[in-house]
């Protein structure tokens, strides 16, 4: 897999190069913001198989901030695509370049739909075990370890389970 940075693969898809940029972030991601010209196969749903694409064109990949088209494009990869192309820093770096978006509907990004919902599942899980049972606090040390094998790994279980909810999904 090969990084890019935002600006050199607007530079390469702008200088007469037919390269597709597919955005792996939910459906609501996307319609809340996305780089111009992008195509939308969200990550838990991306099957290699279906794309419209050959195995042996280039594919620049892009998501919020770089870690989810990371793992598409591994996925992509195994599944033997040869050119597939990380953008480093996602939509996040795109904007913050200056490069063109299409701006639509406003939604909550994945990234923050997780934080509310650990953050509740803490709460939730310390005030069980202060006002009913001591085992409460078993939820709040589960979500906390989910939290920090998410940081050590660069995955997170609870974001793709979020990333099936209805309200994310086209």
């Amino acid at each position: 897999m090969k990084n890019l940075s935002v600006a050199e693969s607007h530079q390469e898809r702008t200088n007469g190069q037919s390269i597709p940029l597919i955005d792996v972030r939910t459906p609501g991601e996307f319609r809340s913001v996305h780089a111009e010209g992008a195509l939308n196969h969200p990550l838990e749903s991306l099957d290699a198989e279906a794309l419209p694409f050959g195995k042996d064109d280039t594919l620049h990949l892009i998501c919020q901030s770089g870690g989810r088209s990371a793992m598409a494009c591994k996925k992509l990869e195994t599944a033997g695509y040869k050119a597939v192309v990380n953008l480093e820093g996602g939509t996040v770096a795109w904007q913050a370049t200056g490069l063109p978006v299409v701006k639509g509907k406003k939604a909550m990004s994945l990234e923050r739909q997780v934080r509310v919902a650990a953050g509740s599942l803490i709460v939730i899980g310390a005030a069980i075990g202060y006002f009913v049972h001591p085992g409460g606090y078993g939820l709040s040390a589960f979500v906390g370890a989910g939290l920090v094998f998410a940081g050590l790994t660069d995955t997170c279980a609870m974001g793709m389970m979020i990333a099936k909810m209805p309200w994310n999904q086209g």
